[in-house]
């Protein structure tokens, strides 16, 4: 099944993703920009390397200069799109999907995401004849230095303390799938001064383990906190956008609590100043922490870029997704797991409390992720069923159902990347949230 959604274009290799479908999608993609220069990278699958060269092959022969990063986490693509003259990108991953997936993400010239009118566009430009070749004109540029030039920035960020974290000499494991972070994760820690143990960095495309940075996955990296007595465990997904996070003790603090730990940081400096952003489906934990600093907090659709739009909208420089992902506008308005570990050592090097510390000290909540087949179920039926079961929530029809009450609260959504219908309910116990959820399954099952 090939997928387009607003994250892009997904499918499975090679029977509905392959050479020819994507040389498609590359040639809209020379349609849809102005002239000028693209930038192209890729995760670490086996199958990225040939999509790649597809791409390649065809920009030239339009004529585009192409600028080659090589295997480099989605975030670095991002990075230097915006930090560069060029008019846009293309990256070559299918992000935390399971490795016999492959996909395409498109980048425009400020290193955003393609929004959803965008990506409408371009998915119409796919279906038109082919551009003719121009001979001679393009060329393909090596971008050896990308990882190097995002990690600088990174370490230039205003206020993130590199002296007290340096100072604190921190013992980091790290678990990057041997995917697209493989070597930048780690590169980016030992600058910040830290200690760098490692499992699954290698560029290989083989992943060891799940693809999605979920606790369930993160068994060999908690052993290895324990066993060289770590501060904190690093594991990102195929294309290092996400981060989850493992405390001293080899427990995973969930993905939930990366946005979350990153916040207390940044917001513990700017505090009431500042709005933060995330998405409909993200913890009440992040309103509870902005609610201690005077900050507010807006939320938008599911979906990086509709994050990144509201940032754009209401000027805030922090703000992310509950699946691991951290966006920092001082960056780039991307989802960035260098961003995120830099974010989160900076909170633990403000105080000399242990992550597990700092974790107690945040407002606790328990989510349940869950998800159906959307071939069973009529989205618009079911939303009303449910919203006529419960009483007291404020409702918001923005992106499915999400039902909140001050805490608690229940989102139904149909997914973005697969074709499920996403379940998630989150209270202030697991009890909790798994009674609403079965208050929700019995409604779907009637």
């Amino acid at each position: 099944m090939l997928i387009e959604s607003i994250s892009g274009v997904r499918g499975t290799v090679p029977d509905s993703l392959n050479g020819e479908i994507v040389a498609l999608y590359a040639d809209a993609f020379h349609r849809f920009c102005s002239e000028g220069d693209i930038v192209v990278g890729r995760d670490s699958r086996s199958s990225g390397d040939e999509f790649l060269s597809v791409i390649v092959q065809r920009l030239i022969a339009l004529g585009r200069n192409v600028h080659h990063c090589g295997i480099v986490p989605t975030p670095t693509v991002q990075y230097v799109v915006d930090d560069s003259e060029v008019v846009g990108g293309i990256i070559v991953t299918a992000s935390h999907n399971p490795a016999e997936w492959n996909g395409l993400k498109f980048v425009g010239s400020d290193g955003c995401f393609l929004n959803g009118s965008q990506v409408k566009k371009l998915m119409q430009l796919k279906s038109g004849d082919s551009p003719e070749p121009v001979d001679g004109k393009g060329k393909q540029v090596r971008m050896d230095d990308a990882i190097q030039r995002h990690i600088a920035r990174i370490c230039d960020v205003s206020w993130i303390d590199l002296e007290t974290i340096r100072q604190r000499k921190f013992k980091v494991a790290v678990d990057a799938v041997n995917g697209a972070a493989a070597v930048a994760l780690p590169e980016l820690i030992k600058r910040l001064g830290c200690d760098v143990v490692s499992i699954n960095c290698e560029l290989s495309g083989e992943f060891t383990r799940g693809t999605e940075p979920l606790p369930v996955n993160l068994s060999d990296l908690s052993q290895l906190v324990q066993q060289e007595n770590c501060h904190v465990g690093f594991a990102t997904d195929p294309d290092a956008d996400r981060l989850a996070v493992i405390d001293e003790k080899g427990k995973p603090v969930g993905e939930e609590y990366t946005l979350v730990l990153a916040l207390d940081g940044f917001l513990s400096i700017f505090g009431s100043s500042e709005m933060v952003v995330t998405n409909l489906s993200t913890t009440l934990a992040v309103d509870k922490i902005a609610e201690r600093y005077g900050a507010q907090v807006t939320r938008s659709a599911v979906g990086e870029i509709n994050v990144v739009e509201m940032m754009k909208k209401t000027g805030a420089s922090m703000g992310g997704e509950g699946n691991g992902g951290v966006i920092l506008e001082e960056v780039h308005l991307g989802r960035d797991s260098l961003v995120a570990a830099a974010s989160i050592l900076h909170r633990l090097a403000q105080t000399d409390s242990s992550l597990s510390e700092v974790m107690n000290e945040l407002p606790k909540f328990e989510i349940v992720k869950a998800k159906i087949s959307v071939e069973k179920v009529n989205g618009e039926t079911l939303f009303q069923k449910i919203s006529d079961s419960f009483d007291g929530a404020l409702k918001d029809e923005r992106d499915g159902l999400k039902l909140t009450w001050n805490d608690r609260w229940i989102h139904i959504r149909r997914s973005n990347t697969e074709p499920i219908m996403r379940i998630y309910t989150e209270a202030s116990t697991e009890k909790e949230a798994l009674e609403l959820f079965e208050k929700v399954k019995l409604i779907i099952q009637s």
